[in-house]
């Protein structure tokens, strides 16, 4: 099966869900985790889920590129591809959350409001894709690349950073579904267009 042919059946297979949820399963499962309140789990999960905020990666990327960039390229290409991977999954959440306009499931506990009204800028109304699980799986697919003993942890990691947006009710399950297949996509295309040779070619600098 080609690359393309398996990209192309990800792709429908991920609308799909993401089309399904919205259907059947966004509004109950939003309305029973907000019944749950506020509890001792809650305040764990509002830890978890400043791992899925974009800056950390953004600064550290690129501090790692500038530091090391004439000191050990392996490093620094490192670090330029962890910016960049979620730099574009961001930008692209982002992009397509202002377009979309989906109201987050806290208009639908107020005001019963549940669905898309193109072309929002308000934080209530950006709710698809989730832009926490873009870098929550951006990252995890970048360190699974670049450490592959760690593709498990990384995942699990990224699975908890992206619950933890349907726990606390900022996101439904069909936000998050997008945003974690946008961060690993992203992530996957930088990796095999811009920077497989880049990295390829820093490691064998060192032989």
């Amino acid at each position: 099966m080609s690359r393309t042919l398996q990209q192309g059946m990800a792709l429908i297979t991920i609308t799909c869900l993401c089309i399904l949820s919205y259907a059947f399963v966004d509004i109950q499962t939003a309305l029973w985790f907000h019944s749950l309140g506020k509890n001792r789990v809650y305040e764990l999960f509002e830890k978890i889920t400043l791992f899925g905020d974009s800056l950390s990666y953004l600064v550290g990327g690129l501090l790692l590129f500038v530091v090391f960039r004439k000191k050990k390229s392996s490093i620094a290409y490192s670090g330029l591809f962890l910016f960049s991977s979620v730099a574009a999954s961001g930008l692209t959440a982002d992009l397509i959350k202002y377009i979309g306009g989906r109201a987050r499931p806290t208009l639908y506990f107020s005001d019963h409001l549940f669905g898309f009204d193109f072309f929002h800028w308000e934080y209530a109304w950006t709710s698809f894709p989730s832009g926490h699980s873009a870098t929550a799986f951006s990252v995890a697919m970048l360190l699974s690349m670049l450490y592959p003993r760690l593709r498990f942890a990384v995942f699990f990691a990224a699975l908890l950073i992206a619950f933890s947006r349907i726990f606390l009710s900022q996101h439904y399950i069909s936000d998050v579904i997008a945003g974690s297949f946008l961060g690993i996509v992203s992530t996957a295309l930088l990796y095999n267009h811009v920077f497989k040779s880049k990295l390829d070619a820093s490691e064998s600098n060192k032989i």
